[in-house]
């Protein structure tokens, strides 16, 4: 991703704050994590290098969050993630059924191939979500994309029931990569990577009797499967936003249940969780309170406990942890921010709830 002398010479000027972590939120603690993030991973994270880009959408997404995108090389950036587009030969090779999108780090794009077929490529739907949303969020021109490679095999990965594989074969299908093809569309303003009608219809037929939504219909309801069904209902133009404030409820789904399920999900530390029975953690504070965001009833949240929860996840070495004392990870952290934007924090800006982004 980056050296760490290479991301911006403003970092002298970030100290941790002295006192409680739990008394404030510590806005340059956290920008002095993400920024080491970017820079050098440490080792625990060795395993993940396949998954590179998805770390750096939450390091820089999350410097973006903070407003700290002025620590961020963005020409470095820009230059990185674009090394990692798979490219097609020619048309033919869009016949073939893989997915022409963003490799997920530079070791996955060693692919394999045998004598009787085209070179196997590794790029992945939420590896090209991540390195979409990397390039907007640090103002690349995604009109100099071309983006016609993407689209069309993209959509030989949408399935007959509607859901999407993230790659051509061999791989799960359920709504995480319903989302991550909505996103791309959205950001690349441009639907005709899939069928919007099919999709929604696999959407609503995972809704479980509760009101959530499942990963596949007929699985318990999930935080995360919830908020990738109703962002991706929200980025295909399906419903409307702010529904529980329009009372513009769509007859495909149904909100008032949906509603409980998701009320019901904080706890009474006043944390999210993502099911029941499980404890709460930092990451549902936005699956969870995202959805009730883009159903314009976020409201309803007790935001003064929930705060109070997240910051018993802020860590000393800054960034968020999953449950409090507990380490701090990238995931988490990012998500946490997040969770904070959406609490309208003093001096963090707004973010788009549907894509996961600031809002530019």
């Amino acid at each position: 991703m980056a050296k760490e002398d290479d991301l911006g010479s403003d970092a002298s000027d970030l100290s941790p704050d002295s006192g409680s972590d739990q008394d404030f939120f510590n806005r340059d603690r956290h920008l002095c994590y993400l920024q080491m993030m970017l820079g050098v991973l440490p080792t625990y994270y060795q395993v993940e290098d396949i998954n590179r880009i998805t770390l750096a959408y939450f390091a820089v997404s999350g410097l973006g969050v903070l407003g700290g995108l002025h620590l961020v090389d963005k020409e470095m950036v820009i230059n990185w993630v674009l090394s990692l587009q798979a490219h097609v030969k020619d048309e033919t090779e869009l016949e073939s059924g893989q997915f022409y999108g963003f490799h997920g780090s530079k070791s996955s794009q060693f692919g394999s191939s045998n004598s009787e077929g085209p070179i196997l490529n590794g790029s992945h739907l939420a590896s090209t979500y991540c390195a979409l949303a990397i390039l907007r969020t640090v103002g690349y021109d995604l009109s100099l994309i071309d983006s016609t490679p993407i689209l069309k095999s993209m959509r030989s990965l949408q399935q007959p029931d509607g859901s999407f594989m993230p790659i051509h074969i061999g791989a799960e299908r359920d709504l995480r990569f319903v989302y991550c093809a909505a996103a791309i569309c959205s950001i690349l303003e441009n639907w005709d990577g899939m069928d919007r009608e099919k999709a929604k219809e696999y959407i609503s037929n995972c809704q479980s009797y509760d009101g959530g939504f499942g990963l596949v219909p007929g699985s318990e309801s999930h935080g995360g499967a919830t908020f990738c069904a109703i962002a991706s209902l929200r980025l295909m133009g399906l419903i409307e936003d702010d529904l529980f404030t329009k009372n513009a409820t769509p007859n495909f789904i149904d909100v008032p249940l949906l509603l409980e399920w998701t009320l019901q999900r904080q706890g009474r530390d006043g944390g999210f969780h993502g099911r029941l029975n499980k404890p709460s953690d930092t990451c549902y504070a936005f699956w969870v309170g995202g959805v009730l965001k883009i159903l314009g009833a976020q409201k309803l949240i007790h935001k003064k406990s929930l705060r109070k929860f997240l910051l018993t996840c802020q860590t000393e070495y800054g960034g968020f942890s999953k449950t409090p004392e507990m380490l701090p990870d990238l995931y988490h952290s990012f998500y946490g921010l997040c969770a904070f934007s959406l609490l309208e924090e003093t001096g963090l800006p707004s973010i788009c709830v549907e894509l996961g982004i600031t809002n530019r």
